[in-house]
């Protein structure tokens, strides 16, 4: 068993948010795209989006740290430390409203 600290991941990968030209960094923590559950730790500098995209399966947003907003074609909602969204199943977008380290959790389909 590894035992991973997300509160050194999102220092590490805010740090290189701050120096990347995106203005994000990203960290797959568990799984990845052959695997049916992939978290991936985001961090994203203040005023960074992620355009509007679709989710590849059910999927949670949890903030570790800062606020984001997630926006879909009729809602939005902002989200701080310590809470968790569960992501809707249509395009949408997610913006740091300030210096913000996520968790991205999806788990895909298996057919």
């Amino acid at each position: 068993m590894d035992l991973i600290s997300l509160s050194r991941l999102g220092d590490e990968h805010l740090a290189k948010a701050a120096d990347s030209p995106q203005g994000r960094s990203a960290h797959t923590v568990v799984g990845g795209r052959t695997r049916t559950l992939r978290h991936l730790l985001l961090a994203l500098k203040a005023g960074e989006e992620l355009a509007d995209h679709e989710a590849p399966g059910e999927a949670t947003l949890l903030v570790l740290r800062g606020r984001v907003t997630l926006g879909t074609g009729t809602a939005e909602v902002t989200l701080g430390q310590l809470e968790l969204l569960e992501i809707p199943d249509e395009r949408h977008h997610v913006r740091a409203l300030e210096d913000s380290v996520v968790v991205l959790t999806v788990a895909k389909s298996l057919d």
